[in-house]
């Protein structure tokens, strides 16, 4: 059964930054789009960052600049770094793995799912 364990959500301040981790247990952890995407209270889930191929990143604008998205295939890992964090960036943060070999357009396109981290930004 794949696993995605995120992991490095907080307490910060405006301004701030975060670096969250995503483990997972795909085989050919490198075949995968990854992904992550977020869900603050009362609002939908939405997507913030994606990483596919060799390093092939596409982002939201609202974090466009701010935040980075990487992958370490040796360990299995997907990070995003998020720098210069605002009040709005407070969510609920997931990792999520698309089907090996397919690039995934939308949310739906995700095989696998973490439970998610929280992010919480003070102004």
């Amino acid at each position: 059964q794949v696993q995605l364990v995120e992991s490095g959500g907080g307490l910060v301040q405006a301004g701030d930054s975060l670096r969250l981790s995503c483990t997972t247990s795909v085989r050919t952890f490198s075949s995968y789009a990854m992904g992550w995407f977020r869900q603050a209270p009362g609002k939908e889930r939405e997507f913030v960052a994606r990483i596919w191929g060799g390093d092939a990143t596409y982002y939201a604008g609202s974090v466009k600049g701010r935040f980075t998205i990487s992958r370490d295939n040796a360990k299995n890992m997907v990070y995003l770094q998020m720098n210069s964090l605002k009040p709005e960036d407070t969510a609920v943060y997931y990792c999520a793995a698309g089907h090996p070999g397919r690039l995934p357009i939308s949310s739906k396109e995700y095989a696998y799912w973490g439970q998610g981290t929280q992010v919480a930004v003070s102004s």
